[in-house]
């Protein structure tokens, strides 16, 4: 068995993995504004004390970690959701964890789980999105991930889609991920609602779902929806003019929300003139592993 860490922009997932890909047991934790302060220390010593708690009860062979962010020779050199730079995280770990360990991208993970175990193995051509605090992306063309060389490349959160548009904390302005991310998306839903951040996705699914139109907040929502799914149908549909995928896999937070953007999503991508080949129809898998796929693939 293994163990995969899924480190994401707000929160730690960690499991221990069989080698079919099922979850034996999971812990993890959200990652508080307060928090990412001491960003390297949350991350360390929730990671050492559970893995710890884990190596006492598991027979564990190996430990792959997921994370947001650009990866080199083991090292987090870029991580702009989580504030890191040049992280030398694997170094840090071992000197209390005695296992082989490691790293890569958490969308690339996410992927190889979808495609091994999940929405996209049936599929030679894909690209896979983890929509959650940015968005990540991977594509895969016949079993393998995409080779970029040296940097895992398929940033697709930061193609720009607005000049002189938001800004991003990876310096730049306009990017998908300011308007697209599911982040983006809950931090207006929360200002439209006037709830702070303790106020969970699942919360806020709640209030989605049973909302109706006396309510006073009906139409700043469903404009807010909407507004939402045409910055989403405009990253993706660029990436369909370029990459004419077979399937397009979504993952993160996103999976949660199926119900309230996926039709939504399907209808805007083939009725706003936004495909340069036309189609009938849009292929979009949520992910089946949900959002426990970048932990999984980390044991990949």
């Amino acid at each position: 068995m293994k163990i995969g860490i899924d480190l994401g922009g707000s929160h730690i997932a960690i499991g221990v993995i069989d080698n079919k890909g099922k979850i034996i047991e999971k812990v993890e934790k959200r990652i508080t504004k307060s928090e990412k302060s001491n960003i390297k220390k949350v991350i360390e010593e929730y990671i050492i004390e559970k893995t710890l708690n884990f190596l006492q009860e598991y027979k564990i062979t190996e430990m792959g970690i997921a994370v947001p962010g650009t990866v080199k020779n083991q090292i987090i050199v870029k991580s702009v959701n989580l504030g890191l730079k040049n992280y030398e995280i694997i170094k840090n770990l071992q000197e209390r964890i005695q296992l082989p360990i490691k790293i890569k991208n958490d969308a690339k993970c996410a992927a190889l789980a979808e495609n091994m175990y999940g929405a996209l193995k049936s599929y030679d051509r894909t690209i896979f999105l983890t929509l959650g605090t940015g968005i990540g992306g991977a594509t895969i063309l016949h079993n393998k991930l995409l080779n970029t060389g040296e940097l895992p490349g398929c940033e697709f959160g930061h193609m720009l889609i607005e000049k002189n548009g938001n800004s991003c904390r990876c310096g730049k302005k306009g990017c998908w991920e300011t308007y697209a991310s599911m982040k983006a998306f809950k931090d207006s839903l929360r200002e439209i609602l006037n709830l702070d951040e303790k106020t969970s996705g699942k919360e806020l699914l709640d209030i989605l779902r049973k909302m109706d139109k006396n309510h006073p907040k009906y139409m700043q929502t469903h404009k807010l929806i909407e507004q939402y799914i045409e910055y989403l149908s405009i990253g993706i549909s660029n990436l369909i003019n370029i990459f004419e995928p077979e399937a397009i896999g979504i993952g993160g937070s996103f999976v949660f929300y199926e119900d309230i953007f996926l039709e939504k999503l399907k209808t805007k991508l083939l009725q706003d003139n936004l495909l340069f080949n036309e189609r009938k129809e849009i292929n979009i898998q949520t992910a089946i592993l949900n959002n426990d796929a970048g932990m999984i693939g980390a044991t990949l």
